[in-house]
């Protein structure tokens, strides 16, 4: 479980065993869990699940996500790569 990100208490990850899953990024910080898609064909993210989240803490998560799109798929392929 490689962190690639800790920002504002957030930490973004990946699962080394999710390994015909397409583009998606783990967040955790306290009790509070989610997971995004990275849709990288068309710039977009998709909440996968959310768990302990409000949608304050969601759209931080999601802006965080879009702030650094390119570096999570740039992370992401290089991870699957490297495995």
């Amino acid at each position: 479980m490689p962190t690639i990100l800790l920002l504002n208490g957030w930490r973004f990850y990946f699962y080394a065993n999710e390994n015909n899953e397409p583009v998606h990024i783990h967040v955790q910080k306290a009790e509070m869990e989610c997971k995004f898609w990275l849709k990288e064909d068309i710039y977009d993210v998709e909440e996968a699940y959310s768990y302990n989240m409000n949608s304050k803490e969601t759209r931080e998560v999601r802006k965080i996500i879009f702030d650094h799109f390119d570096y999570f798929v740039k992370e992401w392929n290089q991870f699957q790569k490297n495995k």
